[in-house]
């Protein structure tokens, strides 16, 4: 796949086949594409938690809110969860400060996801206490976001933005819609 085909393919993915296991391998692979990109001042100071048991991720997800623009909604139902997460943390012992990185990683997760057929969810709307204490993650770790990962079971589609209206919506068979800014919208000329 081309990068703009996986780019494309990339959508938060909110609903999952929650039975089929992303295994150990996988999640490890995704995480060393994270390894593997770019660091601000080659810090690497990000660390992850890697969860794929029913009964871890039944806890974790606990933790989580979901798709703030669906108030009505609540998130995924048993059934449609995710089979697994990647926690992202900065080891603040190495440094606060961790730039841009957390989202270089993230965003090589996902698309290495998508390559494996995949999908996933950046979520940083977690109750960060609760979480803490259900991994056991020790205070020098500050907790930046759950990536949510696991087969789709949502079709996501991109449509042009109406009246810079950025709320995403589900028409009446589920589909996701994500309105997204024209090209020539985000490009500035300063003559």
């Amino acid at each position: 796949m081309k990068l703009k085909e996986l780019v494309l393919k990339n959508r938060s993915y909110r609903r999952f086949y929650q039975d089929v296991c992303v295994e150990d391998a996988d999640l490890r692979e995704l995480v060393d594409l994270a390894r593997l990109g770019a660091s601000a001042r080659n810090g690497q100071t990000i660390r992850y938690f890697l969860v794929n048991t029913p009964h871890e991720n039944e806890k974790v997800f606990q933790t989580l809110s979901w798709a703030g623009y669906l108030k009505e909604w609540g998130g995924p139902e048993q059934g449609e969860r995710p089979s697994s997460y990647i926690i992202q943390v900065n080891d603040e012992l190495l440094s606060k400060n961790y730039f841009c990185d957390d989202g270089i990683a993230a965003q090589n997760i996902l698309l290495g996801a998508v390559e494996k057929g995949l999908g996933g969810c950046i979520l940083r709307a977690f109750r960060e206490k609760e979480l803490r204490v259900i991994l056991n993650i020790p205070a020098r770790f500050k907790i930046i976001q759950v990536i949510a990962i696991g087969k789709p079971k949502e079709k996501v589609v991109i449509e042009p933005m109406k009246d810079d209206d950025i709320k995403y919506w589900r028409d009446e068979k589920g589909v996701h819609h994500v309105p997204k800014r024209d090209l020539d919208d985000l490009i500035l000329s300063f003559d």
